[in-house]
């Protein structure tokens, strides 16, 4: 483990919004957002000394279990954003992690993460291996108004969609990605409330892993603000979106 000295249990770091992650109407897409939420995340994670190499040792990854986004608006093609992160709670095998995104100064994103630390050869979570204590918690300072949250699945719902996971929908844990969950959603959701900018929040619960091969249906259930979709294996659920309309 090598913590850096430049670490801080507060960091702050630039992004530039570049066209290959943009929708056709010039504003980041939400699948990128997130990209950019978690980079700054595992960045942070690097300086504090407990970033993928560092957990590699022990066979130990950090995996996404919940996160929820709140926008107030998306930025553009060619603006320089900057993403904040700190840590909220961290113990044992799971940590909260809160992170916001500023333009100008102005917040324009805020999301709160849920975090498990998972073994990669066992498949299955664990207690962090690597010290952690010179992290300094910030429990009350939230970047969101709203917690994450289960999401009800208690509703009649229709499929949508059948797929099977291809090796481009993986990562280096060898599941699923969990960006990779949001992009087969939102590719089923109205595109006409994506492009002008209606989801006012998202909230995803991470359940069961998804591997290559695997074969899954995508089930949709809307409202009059809302639309929930899932993604469920053999009957069982691995995967809850639930956008939030203006």
């Amino acid at each position: 483990m090598s913590i850096s000295p430049n670490f801080t249990s507060v960091l702050s770091k630039d992004w530039e919004i570049n066209f290959t992650q943009c929708a056709p109407n010039g504003f980041l897409k939400y699948t990128d957002l997130c990209n950019i939420l978690q980079l700054t995340a595992a960045a942070h994670s690097e300086v504090g000394g407990i970033s993928f190499t560092d957990m590699q040792e022990f066979d130990q990854a950090w995996v996404l279990s919940r996160m929820r986004v709140e926008i107030s608006k998306l930025p553009k093609w060619g603006d320089t954003v900057t993403v904040k992160t700190w840590i909220n709670s961290l113990e044992n095998s799971r940590s909260v992690r809160a992170l916001e995104m500023h333009v100008n100064g102005e917040k324009i994103v805020g999301s709160e993460t849920f975090w498990a630390v998972f073994n990669t050869k066992k498949r299955r979570p664990e207690g962090l291996a690597l010290p952690f204590n010179h992290f300094e918690l910030y429990p009350n300072t939230k970047a969101t108004v709203h917690g994450f949250s289960k999401i009800n699945l208690d509703h009649d719902k229709e499929i949508v969609f059948e797929k099977t996971v291809f090796l481009s929908d993986l990562d280096i844990v060898n599941h699923v990605n969990n960006v990779k969950y949001l992009e087969w959603c939102l590719d089923l959701a109205n595109e006409n409330l994506i492009l002008n900018q209606k989801i006012e929040s998202f909230e995803m619960n991470f359940l069961k892993e998804l591997s290559l091969k695997d074969k899954v249906q995508i089930h949709e259930t809307n409202s009059e603000s809302k639309t929930v979709f899932s993604i469920t294996k053999d009957e069982k659920t691995s995967f809850a979106l639930q956008l939030n309309w203006k």
